[in-house]
């Protein structure tokens, strides 16, 4: 990569940073396509997240990601909300067009495209989603439209109750008091960050699963939970299809290019392995 006068720069957002694969991902795209461009990740507290955000004007940065936990905090410093971010009520994607912020959300249709390409169909499927943060919504705002029934697990039942809710339009959704009965859905999402740390506690109890459940995990290495969920029998499935697609739908909101999408996938799996 050769930094010049003129490289203009996209960055990642979120709290922790240091695991992310993004900048990997996207630096190999700006390559591929010689894009004076490049892609940095800063840890941003979320006690600078307006400050970090107003930072994309004033530093002419081209746009960022945004990952745990800004993903609902940064709405209300946003210029425009593109309609389905608006709807989803999260934002993981912001463009910078001449100072004008733009939020937008690619992880909702970047998750679907990765059970797509798996050949996993949610449609009239029992679903399950533990978590209900940014990430959360946007999923939900797919799922609950295809799924037989959608059901969300958090620590926090009101969080939970109230995701629902706000999903309720689109699907049937329902709120599960615990994880006990977790072997009765076909598939089953974490999208919290339990997982990210190998000391992390697991987000269910795997004694729980049937070989039938489809355990998937937003983390895009291996955690335990995949790998308990895999001695279970279960078909598995990484976050790391979910990273390249709404990575590359990103890329190309900032661009305006087509992503060079097996570009970006190379570079995903040679930096995983």
């Amino acid at each position: 990569m050769r930094i010049t006068g003129k490289t203009r720069v996209a960055a990642l957002f979120g709290y922790p940073v240091e695991h992310t694969l993004s900048p990997v991902m996207q630096n190999a795209a700006f390559d591929h396509l010689r894009l004076d461009c490049c892609y940095l990740p800063f840890s941003v507290s979320p006690e600078s997240l307006k400050q970090a955000v107003e930072s994309i004007r004033a530093l002419s940065l081209i746009g960022v990601n945004l990952t745990i936990p800004h993903k609902e905090a940064a709405l209300p410093f946003l210029d425009i909300m593109d309609k389905e971010a608006m709807e989803i009520g999260a934002v993981n994607t912001i463009v910078n067009n001449k100072g004008t912020l733009t939020g937008y959300n690619t992880d909702g249709k970047g998750f679907m495209k990765s059970l797509e390409e798996l050949g996993i169909n949610a449609a009239g499927k029992k679903v399950m989603i533990i978590g209900a943060g940014g990430s959360s919504r946007a999923i939900g705002f797919y799922l609950c439209k295809e799924a037989k029934v959608l059901t969300l697990y958090n620590r926090s039942r009101e969080k939970a109750e109230a995701l629902a809710a706000d999903l309720s339009s689109r699907g049937a959704v329902t709120v599960a008091a615990d994880l006990r009965h977790s072997g009765e859905f076909d598939i089953i999402i974490n999208a919290t960050p339990l997982g990210l740390k190998q000391c992390d506690q697991m987000p269910l109890d795997p004694d729980t699963l049937t070989p039938s459940v489809v355990v998937c995990d937003l983390i895009y290495h291996k955690t335990p939970l995949l790998s308990q969920a895999e001695a279970k029998g279960c078909k598995t499935v990484s976050g790391a299809g979910m990273l390249l697609w709404q990575g590359a739908l990103a890329f190309e909101l900032w661009t305006g290019a087509a992503p060079p999408l097996e570009i970006m996938r190379s570079a995903l799996l040679s930096s995983s392995a």
